[in-house]
């Protein structure tokens, strides 16, 4: 994944509250564990933080956003009570954390992990498609799986709008008609026709069963994320999607979205 620094407002509050809530001595230990390079910079407790933090994003050999997830770990993840006075400050600094993340396009993930927020590369994600950029779609898919455990709907959400959003630029680029729903399904419908996916014309009795589950597979990750996802509001029932649920519809989308571009490309060159 791409290096990227820690936006200057996310190191402003990250570095303010880790000298507010550690001694010299633990800041010190704190940013040593996180990988943060050199010796400790000379200063005050917020001077020390806040240059330890400028040092990591000007440090090549580093990912800044690890250092920056190891950093704040115990800030986002230790157990907290919102009845113990204590406890509401630290729960103050977690909700500053998660803002100034999110005003970022970021998010922490649990086990000491900063990402990109979902969506966030999306409006690039046509292009990708486009350049047949495999490694980015990836990508895309690997920032799915990333928030599985932390935001199971978000990840369905997420599997199903890359996978809507390769049907839309093969069904632009081939110039076909459009259909009037723009949802998973009717996109989906057009796609897998233009490039044949139909098991009644295939002879061996194993792929047709491949591809007649293949179909079953897709469209059940646009209802999944129609019923259950983050992207429509709940309705009577309510579905509680585990992360197991979002992986396997993450996963599922990935081996969709490989098997429409690699198709696609036997299409357009069949030798």
């Amino acid at each position: 994944m791409m290096r990227r620094p820690i936006p200057a407002a996310v190191l402003s509050v990250c570095a303010e509250i880790a000298a507010n809530r550690e001694t010299h001595a633990t800041l010190d230990s704190l940013f040593t564990y996180a990988g943060a390079p050199g010796e400790p910079p000379p200063g005050s407790k917020p001077a020390k933080a806040l240059e330890w933090l400028r040092t990591t994003n000007k440090d090549d050999s580093l990912k800044p956003l690890d250092v920056l997830g190891r950093l704040i770990e115990s800030y986002m993840e230790a157990p907290l009570d919102p009845g113990n006075t204590w406890d509401k400050d630290r729960l103050k600094d977690r909700e500053r954390i998660t803002k100034v993340l999110a005003q970022c396009e970021l998010q922490y993930i649990k086990g000491g992990k900063v990402v990109g927020s979902l969506g966030a590369v999306s409006r690039t994600l046509e292009e990708f498609i486009k350049d047949r950029d495999l490694v980015s779609i990836d990508t895309e898919f690997n920032r799915a799986l990333s928030n599985v455990e932390a935001n199971p709907r978000e990840a369905v959400s997420a599997a199903s709008n890359i996978l809507e959003s390769v049907c839309k630029v093969y069904i632009e680029e081939e110039g076909l008609e459009a259909p009037a729903k723009q949802d998973l399904k009717p996109v989906w419908t057009i796609v897998r026709k233009h490039l044949g996916f139909d098991p009644s014309t295939i002879e061996d009795q194993d792929l047709q069963q491949i591809l007649s589950g293949l179909i079953s597979i897709t469209e059940g990750i646009g209802a999944l994320r129609t019923h259950a996802s983050s992207a429509h509001g709940a309705g009577k029932t309510s579905y509680k999607i585990e992360p197991r649920h979002a992986r396997l519809a993450v996963h599922s989308a990935h081996t969709v979205a490989l098997f429409i571009l690699e198709s696609w490309r036997k299409k357009r060159q069949p030798f």
